[in-house]
């Protein structure tokens, strides 16, 4: 998973949305 500085995203996994929130810094 990409992410970047600012961007909402949503973890899912088997179709279901696992995890979700706002990245507040760049996650490498």
């Amino acid at each position: 998973i990409a992410m970047e500085e600012g961007l909402g995203f949503a973890i899912r996994e088997g179709g279901r949305t696992v995890g979700s929130g706002r990245v507040t810094k760049i996650i490498k």
